[in-house]
């Protein structure tokens, strides 16, 4: 039975099969796999000889190529299940990763290509007193880099960038391009990027981001400002930052890509609760502008009247003056003419019946008062995003404040709110420096608030990177950042349940990034000679339960990990069940032609099982054919 490959892809090798589909002629085969002959590949690809390397308009820094090799390189790592930190892990479709990102990353890219609607990180800003990753992508020992501090208790490559180190930039671009690249596949085709940075790399930022995700696929560069500032600078407190925003294909995007204005549906809904209690119209008004949490940002001074539509103003004259002493403006119902002489309707005849007929004008005290359209406030809800956001950088700091949780600068909630409404999305939203989890918080009250109830689903990714001993989150039991991050949405999904009642996912499943559950015999059989036999006996590692084993095996076969899965008991087995019957799991030993029979019936679109896990060599011969005879649609797989 074929095995599963139980790693993420090698995109050097898919890559250079691309190119041996157009250009076989440069692209060899060797016992690595396929190599690409570049300077022939330059050749064809120009209509003059070419000579050597040539200047062109491009961000290069010191290490650059290192860290596209470092994007390319496969992973055999996995994700373990914690369903211990889980919330409703069964059911949910909602994801929380501890791990480093860029390994992360590597394992999705199967599992979700071309199926994530949006990425909002926050990532390091470089300013001088941050951490970095430090990616090598040569395989360096566990104990070298603990030595030199590259790795830390979790074995996660994390080292100081300070200012006046000498590859201050190169360090940080180094951990970016790589990370981004990767991103970038798992984009949908009309996928949103944003990446918040502020002063110290966003120049920098948006070269990478241009070559990565193409400029011509740039769509803004966010400003957003803050009710705080960066009082330490020495000649402009700083009160802004950015939102850089790509996206995967420019053209795929919608037209309808709009942001609803705040509140408008709050208070067209009021209004219409309001006109059936009787109130007057300036009733109406005073208690709409109740509403307003923010007077400044709302222009609704004209919105005072309300019919079974709701709010509506009529600021917008029917008529206009046209200078012409001959022409006059006759009463749509009465056709005695109006108090301007000289002037003539907007509208054509056909049109301005129909909107008499469907109440659309609002009449005067009398004959003479030229009719005025009413102007709806639901039909004006939406608008084109502004280049310039303002939003309370302290939301999220004060929210987990009250709910006992000590983080430093979160992202605020609104602002997260603000990305999600814009993209329109109703898919899956990743963020992979998750930090306080803000981005899993803005989602869940998106769904909860959305009239049409939305279902968007959450990824998070972060480094459970170590809380220092004197932070108040240490002191409050927080060991980790993502300790925090969990203890937050958990805490996040209670209150918003409490407070909407709204029937959503309020679950997350918890992965954690480990190693591989197959031992090294697994891969590289080859290295192994007779004396080592026995390793062969179990390829897979004795501390790792079926729960981490389905895990790798859906990754491996590009089956989301927010799937649903049941278990249940065949023939005495226990059998995960994926999806319904989209992948069948079976890693119980002693499989044979009774419990073939059973699982056939099933007619599972997939099933794996272990390669020793069978009762004897016959068996496992016997049950090939029986699922070949009895389901043949079923896809049969060993690890």
């Amino acid at each position: 039975m074929e095995k599963l490959d139980m790693q993420s892809p090698n995109w050097v090798n898919e890559n250079s099969k691309f190119i041996a589909e157009r250009f076989p002629n440069c692209v060899t085969e060797t016992a690595e796999g396929f190599k690409v002959d570049f300077d022939l590949l330059k050749q064809e690809l120009s209509s003059d000889v070419v000579e050597g390397n040539k200047e062109r308009y491009r961000i290069e820094w010191p290490g650059k190529k290192e860290a596209i090799v470092t994007a390319n390189l496969p992973t055999t790592k996995t994700l373990r299940p914690v369903r211990e930190d889980s919330v409703d892990f069964d059911n949910t479709e909602n994801l929380y990763i501890e791990g480093d990102n860029l390994e992360v990353l590597k394992l999705l890219q199967e599992s979700y290509l071309g199926k994530i609607k949006m990425i909002y990180i926050d990532p390091p800003y470089n300013t001088g007193r941050d951490f970095v990753y430090k990616d090598n992508f040569k395989k360096d020992t566990d104990e070298e880099l603990l030595e030199s501090g590259q790795k830390d208790e979790y074995h996660q490559r994390l080292v100081a960038n300070p200012e006046t180190a000498g590859r201050y930039h190169s360090n940080w671009l180094s951990m970016m391009y790589p990370r981004l690249k990767l991103a970038r596949n798992i984009l949908k085709d009309d996928g949103i990027i944003f990446c918040s940075i502020d002063d110290n790399e966003v120049n920098n930022l948006r070269d990478i981001c241009d070559e990565i995700f193409g400029e011509f696929n740039f769509i803004c560069q966010f400003i957003v400002n803050s009710n705080s500032s960066k009082n330490n600078a020495k000649l402009v407190s700083i009160s802004h930052e950015y939102i850089l925003c790509f996206a995967k294909n420019k053209e795929a995007v919608s037209e309808s890509w709009s942001i609803e204005k705040n509140n408008v549906s709050e208070f067209t809904k009021r209004s219409k609760q309001l006109l059936k209690k009787g109130l007057s119209r300036d009733e109406i008004h005073l208690e709409l502008m109740e509403l307003v949490k923010y007077p400044r940002f709302y222009d609704l001074d004209h919105y005072t009247f309300a019919d079974e539509k709701g709010v509506y103003q009529t600021d917008n004259p029917g008529g206009v003056s046209n200078g012409n002493l001959k022409t006059i403006i006759q009463h749509p119902i009465t056709n005695k003419p109006c108090r301007i002489p000289n002037g003539g309707w907007r509208y054509k005849d056909e049109e301005l019946k129909r909107m008499v007929n469907e109440n659309l004008l609002e009449f005067g005290d009398d004959e003479t008062v030229i009719p005025r359209p009413k102007r709806y406030l639901e039909d004006y809800k939406n608008q084109t995003p502004k280049s310039s956001l303002f939003y309370d950088s302290q939301s999220s700091t004060k929210w987990l404040k009250k709910q006992n949780i000590p983080f430093d600068f979160p992202k605020s909630i609104e602002l997260i709110e603000h990305l999600i409404k814009m993209t329109k999305t109703d898919d899956i939203v990743l963020d992979f420096f998750s930090g306080s989890a803000t981005t899993a918080h803005a989602v869940m009250k998106v769904n909860a608030e959305s009239e049409s109830k939305k279902h968007i689903k959450f990824i998070q990714v972060q480094l459970p990177e170590l809380v220092d001993q004197n932070n108040a989150a240490y002191k409050k039991g927080f060991k980790t950042l993502s300790e925090i991050g969990k203890e937050r949405i958990r805490k996040a999904a209670k209150k918003i349940k409490e407070e909407t009642n709204a029937d959503i996912d309020y679950g997350f499943r918890v992965y954690r990034l480990d190693s591989s559950n197959m031992q090294d015999v697994y891969y590289k059989p080859q290295e192994y000679e007779q004396g080592n036999l026995k390793l062969f006996e179990d390829n897979i590692k004795s501390d790792r339960t079926a729960d981490d084993l389905l895990a790798q095996v859906m990754l491996d076969w590009s089956l989301p990990l927010s799937l649903k899965i049941e278990q249940t008991q065949i023939s005495g087995k226990q059998v995960f069940k994926v999806a319904g019957n989209s992948l069948f799991a079976c890693f119980d030993r002693g499989i044979d032609e009774d419990f073939a029979k059973e699982i056939a019936k099933e007619a599972p679109l997939r099933i794996v099982f272990r390669d020793n896990g069978f009762k004897d060599d016959t068996a496992k011969v016997n049950v090939k054919q029986l699922m070949k005879q009895l389901s043949p649609e079923t896809e049969i797989k060993v690890i």
